[in-house]
C-alpha cells in the first residue's frame, strides 16, 4: 500500500473567511461543508478542513506550503498584490514585499486571515537548478 496524505485541519476564529480566503485567492471551488468543517480540497485531493476555535482560543500559526503552475503564480501573486497584502521571499520576513527564485522558480510567503502561514511555489525544494 501506498501511503498519501489526505487531509489537516486548519484552525481558525472564522472558518468561513479563511476558507473563502483560499479559494478566491488561489481560484479553487467554493468550501464545501463536512461536519463542523469547511473543507477544501486541492488539486493532488488533498483536504485543508477549516474548524473554528473556540472564542478566546488562541491560534497557533502553522505553515502551509502549495506547488503552483508559473500560471497559478502569476494570478496569485497578482491579487497578493493588488489587494496590498503583507508578503515576504522568506519564513523569516526579511525580505518582504519581494519574491525568491529557490530551486530556479518563484516562491512568497504571506499570511490567511487566522494568521497561518501560506507559501507558494512553482518548483519543489530540492529540485533545483
Amino acid at each position: 500500500m501506498s501511503i498519501n496524505f489526505n487531509h489537516t485541519i486548519v484552525a481558525a476564529k472564522d472558518k468561513k473567511a479563511s476558507a473563502n480566503f483560499l479559494t478566491e485567492l488561489f481560484g479553487l471551488p467554493d468550501p464545501v461543508p463536512f461536519g463542523h468543517f469547511l473543507t477544501v480540497t486541492v488539486a493532488n485531493g488533498v483536504s485543508l478542513d477549516y474548524a473554528e476555535v473556540p472564542g478566546n482560543a488562541q491560534i497557533h500559526p502553522q505553515h502551509y506550503a502549495f506547488l503552483v503552475s508559473e500560471e497559478e503564480f502569476d494570478a496569485i501573486y497578482g491579487k497578493i498584490r493588488e489587494r496590498g497584502m503583507q508578503h515576504w521571499a522568506d519564513p523569516r520576513g526579511n525580505r518582504p514585499g519581494e519574491i525568491n527564485r529557490n530551486d530556479g522558480g518563484r516562491g512568497v510567503y504571506f499570511q490567511d486571515p487566522a494568521g497561518h502561514y501560506l507559501e507558494i511555489i512553482t518548483r519543489p525544494y530540492g529540485s533545483g537548478t
